[in-house]
């Protein structure tokens, strides 16, 4: 199976596009900008777009429609753009699969079209991705592309947070751009507008630049499930509250041993802000500890929960970590490992 990533397609685009392209993944933000870079491309005369841009919905899809909007030939260009979104594979019937497929097994008889099939996240079942796909994206991936959209890492959302910024005219420095996510929320669709928010906030009072206070001021903050508020739910013995994010990981499919892995990261971070905190370390310093810097308003609240959390508890929290890591190794016990692990506290 030929997987690619979106910046592997983000090159493709420029030099040779492929027929047909499904977008999947967790950052949908992302789909819909590949997909606008798509449209620059493909249908660049304003004058045309109107044929050559033919988008279909879930709402009222057959695969019938989907041939329909093959056929035709572009007008006035080399190509016209098919865009099918809001599918979910995971409500969908066998029947409804097949039919979708022999629909796109046309895609080969029309090749002056390009297809993107793009699925909001958790709308697909990709099983363990490289090494294990599902029966239903090897399936798909016979007759489209298959384009991973994964979360940006901290660093790399960071830089377009400055980014965002700079396009709207404000200087915004490394710091402050690493405090909005923390502050905001990962969502990209969500970061977007509270960035728009602050910059135009800015420029009406006629400042250039951000600054926390002002962030603080117009920005929403967001009370996002995370690894840090799961494990500090855990920790702090909050039983009822940690099984409700689990139950919401569970709900949005994440990986068992990819929570559990991050969990454990977050309970050797807590380590090392309590030695360096009783060791006297500055802030700054436990900040500068962590590669990249973490924002000392991160730091505060790792500090914060510490304060109720004693040396003996996280010593425990490590070796039921280790233990639960064994348990999902040796035989999948799925969510039942993470769920004994919470009872444990």
């Amino acid at each position: 199976m030929d997987l690619i990533k979106e910046a592997d397609f983000r090159k493709e685009l420029k030099s040779n596009p492929r027929a047909g392209y499904l977008f999947f993944g967790d950052e949908d933000y992302l789909k819909s900008f590949a997909i606008k870079q798509a449209r620059e491309l493909i249908c660049p005369d304003a004058t045309f777009a109107f044929f050559n841009e033919i988008r279909l919905d879930a709402m009222d899809f057959d695969a019938q429609k989907l041939i329909d909007a093959l056929m035709p030939l572009p007008m006035m260009a080399d190509k016209k753009l098919v865009i099918l979104s809001g599918l979910n594979f995971n409500s969908m019937k066998p029947n409804e699969v097949d039919d979708l497929c022999d629909a796109l097994s046309a895609l080969q008889d029309y090749d002056y079209n390009m297809l993107i099939v793009s699925v909001a996240a958790e709308h697909l079942n990709v099983g363990r991705l490289p090494k294990a796909p599902s029966a239903l994206l090897k399936r798909l991936a016979e007759y489209l592309t298959p384009v991973q959209f994964d979360r940006c890492t901290t660093a790399k959302l960071a830089a377009w947070v400055q980014k965002h910024f700079l396009h709207n005219g404000i200087e915004a420095s490394p710091a402050l751009c690493s405090l909005i996510p923390e502050y905001c929320g990962h969502s990209m669709y969500i970061l977007a507008n509270e960035i728009d928010k602050l910059s135009f906030y800015l420029r009406y009072h006629g400042k250039t630049v951000a600054d926390e206070e002002s962030m603080r001021l117009v920005c929403t903050p967001v009370n996002e499930y995370d690894t840090y508020a799961f494990t500090n739910a855990i920790m702090a013995g909050r039983s009822e509250e940690a099984l409700a994010i689990l139950a919401d990981y569970r709900f949005r499919r994440a990986d068992p041993i990819r929570i559990l892995a991050e969990m454990a990261g977050t309970i050797c971070d807590m380590a090392v802000i309590r030695s360096m905190t009783a060791e006297g370390a500055p802030v700054s310093e436990i900040c500068a500890a962590f590669k990249p810097a973490w924002h000392e308003y991160r730091v505060g609240l790792y500090q914060k929960s510490l304060r109720q959390i004693s040396e003996k508890r996280l010593k425990n929290a490590m070796e039921f970590c280790l233990e639960a890591d064994r348990a999902l190794k040796l035989s999948p016990q799925g969510y039942t490992a993470l769920e004994q692990l919470i009872c444990k506290f």
